[in-house]
């Protein structure tokens, strides 16, 4: 067959449907990785959401924490004390709020 028959409705390109289908029927599915794990259950999906949360949150609180604590006067050991207390309460705080919404999602 030429390739005036085999193009069809296409333009005359000569790809036709069939070949460009067969390239989407093969590929592996979204649920599956490369070595065939599957997709995280409940639990690791709510703990990956404390994680993410907490490093957001300890991110913030390290920055409002040090404009608060020089705001006030701290320095040295109290500031860096200050700041400490200012990361991990933010970051508890965010990081619960994530693990709750990634725990509705489930």
């Amino acid at each position: 067959a030429s390739s005036s028959q085999r193009a069809g409705s296409d333009g005359g390109t000569g790809a036709c449907w069939p070949e460009a289908r067969s390239e989407v029927r093969f590929q592996m599915p979204v649920t599956v990785g490369p070595y065939g794990q599957s997709q995280p259950n409940c639990f690791d999906r709510v703990k990956m959401g404390f994680m993410m949360g907490f490093a957001v949150g300890m991110a913030a609180g390290a920055l409002f924490g040090t404009f608060s604590c020089l705001r006030i006067g701290m320095r040295g050991r109290e500031l860096m004390g200050g700041v400490g207390k200012t990361m991990m309460q933010s970051g508890g705080t965010f990081g619960t709020f994530m693990a709750i919404g990634m725990g509705i999602r489930c």
